[in-house]
């Protein structure tokens, strides 16, 4: 069940590998979140939470917090919301002041903390991968970093760290979506390149097979590579 798996074994013979999960949109489709997180304490594996500050409910507050030891969690925007009259979607995008994006990363830091107190992350993941170099300042100055898809356009910030997703498990080519095999060849690649691999997911938009296949990719993992928090990576080579 799992050939679309092979290449990347063979990747992991000829080298190890270091592997993250951030799975975004947290806020969202709880029952969903619920399948995928099952999914990664059945191996053991860690998962990095990127959650929506404004969506997030206490219910599922105390619930990842009893889970914290396995599981990152961090800033997914303020509102998850759309601010661009045209153009691709973006919450912190250029039709946005510095002090309006300062105002939000600060609230939504502020709703994160009162309900997930000391579990919160100095991690900001802009909602569509997306942000200026207003946010890339705003978040410098709060110290925190900046986690986007590997192909944004690099931000010209001094003293912004950050740490990207190299692999987009719902990727598409020419706007087909990968197949399995796509998929699978796309991280054995990202393998022989080095360096950390991320892999975004995002639980909402996830079904069982999508969810059977992550747990394949884990039991892959398990046995050849290293699979940790963002946290773990502060200060790593991209």
């Amino acid at each position: 069940m799992s050939g679309w798996l092979d290449p990347l074994r063979a990747a992991l013979e000829e080298s190890p590998a270091t592997f993250f999960f951030r799975n975004d949109d947290v806020g969202w489709g709880d029952d969903l979140l619920r399948r995928l997180l099952d999914v990664f304490d059945r191996h053991a594996a860690p998962i990095d939470l990127a959650v929506i500050p404004s969506s997030l409910g206490e219910r599922l507050a105390a619930e990842l917090l009893g889970r914290c030891s396995a599981i990152g969690l961090h800033q997914h925007g303020f509102a998850h919301v759309n601010h661009e009259p045209e153009g691709r979607k973006c919450e912190f995008g250029p039709s946005r002041r510095g002090d309006e994006q300062r105002r939000d990363i600060a609230e939504g830091r502020r709703l994160l903390e009162q309900l997930l107190p000391d579990a919160l992350d100095p991690i900001f993941t802009p909602p569509w991968n997306r942000c200026t170099d207003d946010t890339g300042r705003a978040l410098a100055d709060a110290g925190l970093l900046l986690s986007r898809e590997s192909r944004a356009r690099s931000l010209e910030v001094d003293g912004l760290e950050e740490l990207a997703v190299r692999v987009d498990w719902f990727a598409h080519r020419k706007g087909v979506r990968l197949t399995r095999g796509e998929l699978g060849a796309r991280i054995a690649a990202e393998v022989r390149r080095g360096g950390p691999v991320g892999v975004m997911l995002h639980h909402a938009a996830m079904d069982a097979d999508d969810r059977r296949a992550v747990g394949e990719l884990l039991g892959v993992l398990g046995r050849g590579a290293r699979v940790v928090r963002m946290t773990e990576l502060v200060g790593a080579p991209a």
